[in-house]
């Protein structure tokens, strides 16, 4: 079983009486702003697909494809950018995937029909897929090991707080202006945001404003020195790594976890709207607390995380137990379909939605479990096994919408995902432990 050691806690505690700055929570907010730049860039779109389906004359089932292609070159890219970021580093990887996704993002306001729309969904799936690979190096070399839970949560909270703040200006600039206004304007932030990042993110052992205590401090826990390695890519490499139970066990209970996620981020406004019968400025209201409680959720998922590995010393309760008791909860959303109060629905579907917001949490699993020097290839391989959710969920939706008329078919597939995410957990996954691979596997 994996532990957090009893001298370690000590160390890390020494460490921690003295004084020393704290450079690390300045890189976690460029970590959380880029994260939500990242998430409002990705699902702009199901903001936008009730005025644009009508504009461009697109159907259930064609959208269901529009939604999905986006995660067709994400999923694709996770391994390839994985290799890029081992290559040549956090800050250029983030700040070409940052600039490019953004343009991507603009370019959707100027698309026509179906064919352009999806080459921009195409090409921003490309350039967002080393982002969150980023995310997890960047978190496993700035922060030691009992903090990186609350530091991934954090990052994470901005997936559901962008929307869930910014919806509401979002929906206004759509009626004001249309939807092509919404994608150029995210686009521009994102840009503006690429050049913050360039000027501001260093490496720990880089950075001039870091002091020794905070570096001693971030060292004491397993940071730092995870970062400056690396390992030549080969397939052999590849193969190693999906033998390994926790990488399965892991991606397995990420896919479902995502499958919520993504719903929510494609087809839920449209569910509200056409199922629930709300009116869109109902809608626009209605969608924020959701997100709202998965921002707690995540945040939730991670206080509790770091405590019971302090309290308990053990990882895999810390880590796992959080997660399995999201996916339960997301599981939930199955019930809305007997349920026939807005409110009602709309708590359930919160209720939901914070049990997925503790299933981000994995992200930190994937930052203790990497082989040193194989960060970025690992959580790619993860990221690419988890986002297969993306491909297929908004497909599935829509064929079923399609064929039957309604979505009760896609709760009980969403809530589904979600007990199958509690299987690969509690039987697959195993210790949660820093894993090694021998020469020969190297």
């Amino acid at each position: 079983m994996s532990t957090y050691s009893h001298e370690q806690a000590v160390t890390t505690e020494a460490v921690a009486s003295v004084r020393r700055t704290r450079r690390r929570i300045g890189i976690l907010a460029l970590l959380a702003v880029g994260t939500m730049i990242n998430y409002l860039d990705r699902t702009v779109l199901g903001i936008a697909a009730p005025e644009l389906t009508q504009e461009l004359g697109i159907n259930a089932a064609i959208m269901g494809i529009v939604f999905s292609a986006f995660a067709w070159t994400y999923a694709l890219a996770q391994i390839p950018g994985g290799l890029f970021l081992d290559r040549f580093g956090n800050k250029i990887t983030y700040f070409l995937s940052l600039t490019l996704w953004s343009l991507f993002t603009l370019f959707h306001g100027m698309a026509v029909g179906i064919k352009s729309l999806l080459l921009c969904r195409f090409g921003l799936g490309v350039s967002e897929a080393p982002c969150f690979p980023v995310n997890s190096r960047v978190v496993s070399a700035w922060f030691p090991q009992q903090e990186r839970a609350k530091a991934t949560a954090v990052y994470t909270v901005g997936e559901y707080l962008g929307l869930a703040c910014f919806s509401p200006l979002l929906f206004w600039i759509m009626g004001s202006f249309g939807w092509r206004a919404l994608f150029i304007s995210v686009g521009v932030v994102g840009i503006i945001f690429a050049i913050v990042w360039w000027r501001c993110y260093r490496e720990p052992q880089e950075d001039k404003h870091l002091s020794k205590q905070e570096r001693d401090y971030i060292a004491a826990g397993g940071g730092i020195e995870a970062a400056a390695q690396t390992t030549q890519f080969s397939w052999p490499l590849v193969r190693q790594l999906l033998s390994k139970r926790q990488i399965v066990g892991a991606s397995i209970g990420q896919f479902a976890g995502n499958t919520v996620l993504v719903f929510f981020l494609t087809w839920f406004p449209t569910w509200l709207a056409t199922e629930r019968h709300m009116p869109w400025l109902k809608v626009g209201l209605f969608a924020i607390l959701p997100f709202l409680a998965a921002a707690g959720g995540v945040m939730f998922g991670g206080w509790v995380s770091d405590k019971l590995l302090k309290a308990t010393g053990s990882a895999n309760l810390g880590r796992k137990l959080p997660i399995i008791v999201g996916l339960l909860m997301a599981s939930c959303i199955i019930s809305a379909n007997w349920l026939h109060s807005d409110t009602a629905v709309i708590l359930v579907m919160s209720f939901a939605f914070f049990g997925q917001g503790m299933v981000g949490l994995g992200w930190t699993l994937i930052s203790d479990m990497a082989p040193a020097g194989l960060g970025g290839l690992t959580a790619g391989l993860f990221n690419f096994c988890a986002n297969l959710a993306g491909i297929l969920t908004p497909l599935v939706i829509g064929f079923i919408v399609a064929a039957f008329g309604n979505f009760f078919y896609a709760l009980i597939y969403i809530g589904g995902a979600a007990l199958l995410g509690v299987v690969a957990y509690v039987f697959i996954l195993g210790d949660v432990k820093r894993l090694e691979l021998t020469e020969q596997q190297r």
